[in-house]
């Protein structure tokens, strides 16, 4: 009976462990310097303590002396606990846990298209959303594709799609750490030229950051009835050079043609009516986009 009991208090034991450790695969924000981290040693209250992390990212711990744990989460920070008892033939199986209790305040960066960009205090983990909250929001050409690049770990980048839906979006939002930097580029931009209603650059911040030359008609408010229907589609070649492709809009329109997906930088010119037109090189239509307007419809 004795025995049973044993082995039913050691089933016991393993089950509860994961418990009382950390879940090192959902963990992400990692301990720094001035963080205030509780060590708990399982079975053993005398030598539980809460302690500042040093400079060097150490902690001076009862019985062991000064242990690094900086730049580790926490369940990592428990693992190197447990390794230094052993290490120093305190313990032979210690169980520890790791909690921190506060984190140092640090600033978050956020850069790019956001309507007042720059570094931004948190002290815990936030939403990607809530964070671009704290810089206003989006500007009006902002690309929905967010860089965000974890403190301390330059290699790690996360890709996030803010999507126009919102419960896409909040679903598939993502924790920005103290310390992290976000950057919010520019949205691709194309433009339509020439005999439209609204001509001008238009930012391709669609919900699937996508657009076509039927769209992009549509947007400009459409040809005008004194507008040819022989459109110029000038884009860049890979080497650089601008390419002039003719487009029937009216074919495209009818399904006869598939539409054109457009590409950042394509410049689609409407020639006026031969009542009305003049000479439109390629290297003309180009540099009068530096002057056009720059719309942004979601």
């Amino acid at each position: 009976m004795r025995k049973l009991l044993l082995a039913l208090f050691a089933l016991c034991i393993s089950f509860a462990t994961p418990c009382f450790g950390q879940n090192a695969e959902t963990e992400t924000l990692l301990i720094g310097p001035g963080d205030l981290v509780s060590v708990n040693v399982f079975d053993t209250p005398e030598m539980t303590q809460d302690v500042r992390v040093s400079d060097a990212g150490t902690v001076r711990l009862q019985l062991i002396g000064d242990v690094k744990i900086g730049g580790q989460t926490p369940a990592a920070a428990a693992k190197t606990i447990e390794d230094a008892l052993i290490s120093h033939q305190i313990m032979k199986a210690p169980q520890v846990n790791v909690r921190v209790k506060d984190y140092v305040t640090q600033d978050v960066s956020i850069l790019g298209e956001v309507k007042n960009p720059g570094p931004y205090q948190i002290t815990t983990p936030q939403t990607v959303l809530r964070v671009l909250a704290l810089a206003g929001g989006l500007a009006e050409d902002a690309d929905r594709k967010i860089t965000i690049q974890r403190h301390n770990q330059p290699d790690q980048k996360i890709e996030y799609y803010l999507a126009n839906n919102a419960d896409q979006a909040m679903q598939t939002a993502v924790m920005v750490n103290p310390g992290d930097t976000v950057i919010v580029p520019r949205a691709p931009i194309v433009y339509i030229m020439g005999d439209v209603g609204r001509p001008g650059g238009y930012a391709i911040a669609t919900n699937d950051s996508k657009l076509t030359m039927l769209q992009l008609v549509a947007m400009a408010g459409s040809t005008n009835k004194t507008s040819k229907n022989n459109l110029r589609l000038i884009r860049k070649g890979p080497d650089g050079q601008q390419k002039e492709i003719p487009v029937q809009l009216a074919a495209i329109q009818k399904g006869k043609q598939p539409d054109i997906p457009l590409q950042q930088g394509d410049i689609v010119y409407v020639p006026f009516s031969w009542m009305k037109n003049t000479a439109m090189t390629s290297s003309s239509i180009v540099s009068s986009t530096a002057s056009a307007a720059i719309f942004v419809l979601h």
